[in-house]
């Protein structure tokens, strides 16, 4: 870990080398540290450190990037020159509104010691546990727990400085039972703090739920009310609150474009985005340093607002709500602005009053989803997915679990999914979304479109 002090010295340093009208350096530091475990045996220890720069140059309306992992004095020079040679180069951007002046951040926690300490010594004991347990029950667990620290430092010649650190846990695990009887399960949990992951909790989660899974039967694909466990929801939550970056929607292929004010779910439901709520993962300010603010995309079912950075705020007459991404992201060139524009990174579900018996006790027949896979879009304004169930479905008769059906293929409409929601979970679970963290319950829906089986 850098360190404030270090972190603010290094992108002033790239500052004062910049012959740019404007200048911003942008700092993502990673400290991780990963687990992995298959066949119930711990088979890999992995750390990575690693610190870019990203530093863009303005020469008025002309725009360059360039980054480095290089922190050097020579680092940081090559880096600001091909930053500056790039802005020469490009094409003026009408929509270039200038770099932000700075503006108040609120303090808010997101750093564990405790997390930021974790040995791999704690985490495979954690994990010896669950494959010791997973082997005793005739299965064999296979995931990876990691721990990690991130850093985060905007610096602009306007004078802005905004650093936060934050660290991560996350589990993911998929247990199957062994022999042909194909029973799987699934189980995973993310917070900023290690030691409310229960890695041995989530394991037996797993267990359980791939136990119970064995022998699956066969399904007529069709129309049928489906519960759906937090780790579903966390799919339909993903999808929409991505297409609520202003890019998709001002360019009229989000769900949200042209509908602002329109009840299209139940009442029931509402989604938002929060970077400065610690049940979330914190994190003050976007990639340009401006402060985040919370954005409520459904209320009650009824579509609300954008996320918007500086740019597209422009665009409508708006301000930014602080959901720049970085202008080059090393770590995952998918996440940039160049690629994405502004998107949700702290997207969370609201809760309901249901508990996760009582919605299955009130189907009287349908299926129970453990979490869904290898989604895709097939219409992104409408919002429909295509993907399969996976690692726990089940039949739902006469209000009780029957028995497990083999996996299912679908092709269904989020929002229309939603529109028919009958029952909200009272417990969100967390699952990790790089870069992020995912707040959803269970929920109860009236009607999925089921329309191919699988083997398995």
């Amino acid at each position: 870990m850098i360190g404030r002090a270090q972190t603010e010295v290094l992108p002033k340093r790239a500052l004062l080398l910049s012959s740019a009208d404007e200048t911003e350096a942008v700092l993502l530091g990673l400290e991780e540290q990963l687990t992995r475990f298959a066949n119930n045996t711990i088979h890999q220890h992995v750390a990575e450190t690693n610190h870019y720069l990203v530093v863009r140059a303005a020469l008025g309306q002309r725009v360059g990037v360039a980054a480095t992992n290089d922190l050097t004095d020579t680092g940081l020079e090559r880096v600001v020159e091909a930053a500056v040679a790039a802005a020469r180069l490009r094409p003026e951007d009408p929509d270039f509104p200038g770099l932000p002046d700075p503006a108040s951040v609120p303090e808010v926690t997101g750093f564990d010691e405790a997390t930021a300490g974790c040995s791999p010594a704690e985490r495979a004991r954690a994990v010896c546990v669950v494959c010791q347990r997973a082997e005793g029950a005739g299965c064999v667990a296979a995931g990876a727990f990691r721990t990690a620290i991130h850093e985060w430092a905007v610096v602009n010649s306007h004078g802005l400085f905004a650093y936060h650190p934050t660290t991560e846990a996350d589990l993911t695990t998929v247990v199957m039972t062994t022999g042909d009887s194909s029973g799987s399960g699934f189980a995973a949990g993310a917070s900023w703090k290690a030691a409310e992951v229960d890695v041995v909790a989530l394991g037996e989660e797993a267990i359980n739920k791939a136990q119970r899974s064995r022998n699956p039967q066969p399904l007529e694909p069709g129309v049928y009310p489906v519960v759906l466990e937090p780790y579903a929801t966390h799919d339909l939550l993903a999808t929409l609150s991505t297409a609520a970056g202003a890019n998709p929607v001002q360019e009229g292929r989000s769900w949200m474009s042209g509908r602002q004010g329109e009840r299209l779910m139940s009442p029931l439901i509402s989604l938002w985005d929060d970077g400065c709520d610690p049940a979330g993962w914190p994190l003050p300010f976007d990639f340009e340093g401006v402060p985040r603010q919370r954005v409520d995309i459904v209320r009650d079912g009824i579509v609300g607002d954008v996320v918007y950075d500086r740019a597209r705020a422009a665009k409508d007459g708006q301000e930014s709500t602080g959901h720049a991404l970085p202008a080059a992201n090393p770590f995952n060139p998918w996440l940039s602005a160049a690629r994405l524009g502004p998107i949700p990174l702290h997207a969370f579900m609201g809760t309901g009053e249901s508990r996760l018996e009582e919605m299955i006790a009130g189907t009287e027949r349908g299926l129970y989803v453990t979490r869904f896979w290898y989604t895709r879009t097939v219409h992104p304004r409408e919002a429909v997915m295509t993907g399969m169930t996976r690692d726990g479905t089940f039949l739902i008769e006469h209000g009780e679990l029957t028995r497990p059906v083999r996996n299912l293929r679908f092709t269904q409409s989020y929002v229309e999914a939603l529109a028919g929601t009958e029952a909200v979970g009272r417990k969100a679970r967390r699952v990790w979304s790089d870069p992020g963290i995912l707040s959803a319950p269970a929920l109860k829906l009236a009607a999925f479109n089921f329309t191919g089986t699988t083997e398995f």
